[in-house]
């Protein structure tokens, strides 16, 4: 059955930039207008996060943000003087912690997310890149025959990413279940999308070409990372990741129909492979600009769809239906207005995601040059409500 909540929340007009420190819990009220099934009772020994994706009856929405580590943060700022190098950042035991770390003991969110990159397996797979400073990802040796994809190899975590798994069991203990620590990956598809493009692309010629001229080629790619994905994501499940999210940021380059046929079979693969072995494993699902596909994504089998911003939350509630969990959907750029306009902006995608089974957070990850003190605000005004 379908649940339609109407929420009541009280004004937070007197909420100002001057009286923020001294912000008091917010009750959202919410009824439902149907009759609902009784709520699973609370197990305070799961993080909020993992009690809201599995339909726990909880006091409020969890929150976390995308990029919430990252270049806004001076304490990041600073690291990034000390390691220039990206992928030193990323792939140093140490600094992936230290970074992973830096918004969890400023901000407590309750969500703690890996700091690395859905690019990291590529030299795990015989796929050599690097991220240049200003150009962004660059892959050396683009794939676009059958050859090329011949030689891509199956990944094996164990051996090419051992830092991963390291820092995720460092940040387990670091966390200690106060906040649920996540993984992620990328998706099938934007993965092969990088690779043939040999980077970002604004147009998506070359991967459109190979699909439509020479798709046997392609989907021999995506089968390739569909079989690695999965093994990577219950690497990360494995050693300590209690949910992981899936990022899909090219699927909706995609038509419809092509997304049925490019990207939708190998995130089902993906899921289903992850499902066998780690049923009670929490998987999220974000694919920018997503409103054309939003019904489509739920026929993954992930347990959360993650909104942009230019979905409606209301609308997306209707669209994706009631048994799947939410997540997001505040435009990023509203970190940059007041702090009021912040407040209100949280409250009204909270009152249109109605109770249970969503996480606060984005649309995106954060801007770079993002006022941290906006960072603080949100989190703060997050954290004190309740439904």
């Amino acid at each position: 059955m379908s649940i339609i909540y109407t929420c009541s929340i009280p004004s937070f007009s007197s909420i100002s930039a001057s009286n923020s420190t001294n912000f008091r819990p917010n009750r959202i009220i919410c009824s439902a207008g149907a009759s609902v099934a009784e709520r699973k009772a609370v197990n305070t020994t799961e993080p909020l996060l993992l009690n809201a994706v599995r339909g726990v009856d909880v006091e409020r929405p969890p929150v976390w943000l995308m990029r919430q580590a990252g270049r806004y943060m001076k304490s990041y700022q600073e690291i990034c003087k000390k390691y220039p190098s990206f992928r030193e950042r990323s792939e140093n035991v140490d600094l992936v912690v230290e970074i992973s770390l830096q918004p969890w003991k400023v901000f407590k969110p309750d969500g703690v997310i890996l700091f690395s990159d859905i690019l990291t397996p590529l030299p795990g797979m015989n796929i050599p890149f690097d991220i240049v400073k200003g150009k962004g990802p660059i892959i050396f040796d683009p794939i676009s025959t059958a050859a090329d994809v011949d030689k891509v190899t199956e990944f094996t975590p164990e051996e090419w990413v051992p830092y991963v798994g390291q820092a995720l069991t460092i940040l387990r203990k670091e966390v200690n279940n106060e906040a649920a620590v996540l993984g992620f990956v990328g998706a099938p598809f934007t993965l092969a999308s990088y690779c043939v493009e040999g980077g970002s692309s604004k147009h998506f010629s070359k991967i459109k070409t190979l699909a439509f001229s020479q798709p046997k080629i392609l989907h021999a790619l995506l089968e390739k990372f569909a079989t690695s994905m999965a093994k990577y994501i219950k690497y990360q499940a494995d050693n300590g990741a209690q949910a992981v999210q899936i990022f899909d940021s090219w699927a909706t380059e995609l038509s419809p129909t092509d997304f049925e046929e490019f990207s939708l079979p190998y995130l089902k693969k993906v899921v289903d492979a992850v499902k066998q072995t780690h049923p009670d494993l929490p998987l999220i699902l974000y694919a920018s600009g997503s409103g054309g596909l939003l019904e489509r994504l739920p026929l993954t089998g992930v347990d959360v769809v993650s909104l942009d911003w230019t979905v409606d939350m209301a609308d997306g509630r209707k669209r994706l239906g009631s048994d799947i969990a939410v997540q997001g959907n505040v435009d990023p750029g509203v970190l940059f207005g007041s702090k009021d306009f912040i407040t209100s902006r949280i409250h009204d995608t909270v009152k249109k995601a109605g109770k249970g089974k969503h996480i606060l957070n984005l649309g995106h990850g954060i801007r770079v040059g993002t006022p941290e003190e906006n960072v603080a605000h949100f989190f703060e005004v997050a954290k004190g409500l309740r439904y």
